[in-house]
């Protein structure tokens, strides 16, 4: 049976999940800026509710970003801490690709757009088509970029999605508008 631990706090949002040979637990909050305080006993409840000793876990994989500069350092810490306690492998995972992932199988999206605030004006972007296996598979490279730059895919069919719109939903509509 494959047990994976993961967890992100690149994000505002604190989470952990456990991949048990095809079925995931997990659990998520929404709590800016507490991280540190969260994801430990975040980890220790998901563990205990499903029954999971640490030392049966096969691997160990985090959120490597792109995002919050000390959420992505509170994930590899945490990551490398846990793993070298337990001598068991680190998977690092792009936040893009997760949330690429999240709009396959929240909404049966084949093209996506990842789009995630990055701050100051800018978001962090990248373009993902689903493979054969339904796994999203990067076009390019990562960026940041400001809103209106955006670039606009040629064929249609892609969804958008992302804390990127949150933040900057009027810029973005207007660089995809009319496509």
């Amino acid at each position: 049976m494959t047990r994976i631990l993961a967890l992100d706090t690149a994000t505002e949002a604190c989470s952990c999940a456990l991949w048990l040979d095809g079925e995931m637990i997990t659990r998520f909050e929404v709590a800016p800026q507490k991280h540190t305080q969260l994801i430990l006993p975040m980890i220790d409840g998901l563990l205990a509710d499903a029954g999971v000793d640490r030392h049966s876990l096969d691997a160990i994989a985090f959120g490597r970003g792109p995002g919050s500069f000390t959420g992505v350092r509170i994930a590899v810490a945490m990551a490398q801490g846990i793993a070298f306690s337990l001598d068991k492998p680190v998977v690092p995972v792009s936040t893009l690709q997760a949330l690429a992932l999240a709009g396959v199988r929240q909404y049966g999206a084949d093209k996506i757009i990842a789009l995630m605030d990055a701050r100051m004006g800018e978001v962090y972007h990248a373009e993902f088509v689903v493979d054969s296996n339904g796994e999203p598979v990067m076009q390019g490279k990562e960026s940041v970029i400001k809103p209106e730059l955006v670039p606009v895919p040629e064929a249609d069919g892609w969804v958008s999605l992302g804390s990127g719109w949150i933040a900057h939903g009027d810029a973005l509509t207007g660089a995809l508008a009319g496509h």
